[in-house]
């Protein structure tokens, strides 16, 4: 595994605290996954991959002055680091995709970096897509996996046979039709899995971009608060 850092830290206020937010890229056997990392620890507990809707393109890179850049900036997930991250969290956000063998690049990397962090996996709208196709390829890799927002398919994700933690989040007034609250509380209901619903927050534009109940708009901390208690009590 080669880790390669292509520039210092850039500190930004994040939660009132100040983290390295910095472009990295995992390497090996082929694959190259580049990467936005947001860090306030050298050794934090969790580790976060973070997985957003849309394209599910983040692009990292670096801009003509050196410094991180990257797209989906206001994407629910994106905006949530802000709460999420600190000293006990890092959090990695990356291009969603559904190829193991490009997670498990990632993985080895921030297994590398953190190895007494625990690894979870965090994906929201169509990103979920990639979340679930991941599931049953990277069981066990990680400690567990958070579906916020999911599409409709997830009405048919068992859960059952993994051993990896999963958790679906949905608010239950996503007006989005490709992501209904019915199918989320359907799957929970068919095969087990645990389920988080929220209320409220405020809704404006587009039912299926962030800022609309889909995208948790106004209710950042209740969600991201859930979802921290969740990874604590995750083995």
């Amino acid at each position: 595994m080669r880790r390669l850092i292509l520039s210092l830290a850039l500190c930004a206020a994040l939660g009132g605290v100040q983290a390295a937010e910095t472009f990295e890229t995992a390497e090996a056997d082929g694959v190259s996954v580049p990467y936005i990392l947001t860090k306030v620890s050298d050794a934090p507990k969790y580790a976060v991959v973070l997985f957003p809707g849309g394209d599910g393109i983040v692009n990292p890179h670096l801009n003509p002055a050196g410094r991180p850049a990257y797209k989906k900036k206001t994407n629910f997930l994106a905006r949530a680091r802000k709460l999420l991250v600190d000293a006990d969290t890092a959090a990695v956000f990356t291009d969603s995709s559904s190829d193991p063998k490009r997670f498990r690049v990632l993985a080895a990397d921030l297994k590398n970096r953190f190895p007494g962090a625990k690894l979870f996996l965090i994906s929201t709208s169509r990103g979920t897509e990639s979340s679930m196709a991941l599931a049953p390829e990277i069981d066990g890799l990680v400690a567990g996996i958070v579906h916020t927002s999911s599409v409709k398919d997830i009405v048919n994700f068992d859960t059952r046979k993994l051993k990896s933690r999963q958790l679906i989040i949905h608010h239950d007034t996503d007006e989005c039709r490709r992501t209904p609250f019915w199918a989320a509380k359907k799957s929970s209901e068919r095969f087990g899995t645990e389920f988080i619903a929220f209320t409220g927050g405020v809704t404006e534009g587009d039912v299926c971009q962030p800022f609309a109940y889909h995208g948790y708009n106004g209710i950042e901390k209740q969600v991201v608060d859930a979802i921290r208690e969740w990874m604590a009590r995750t083995r």
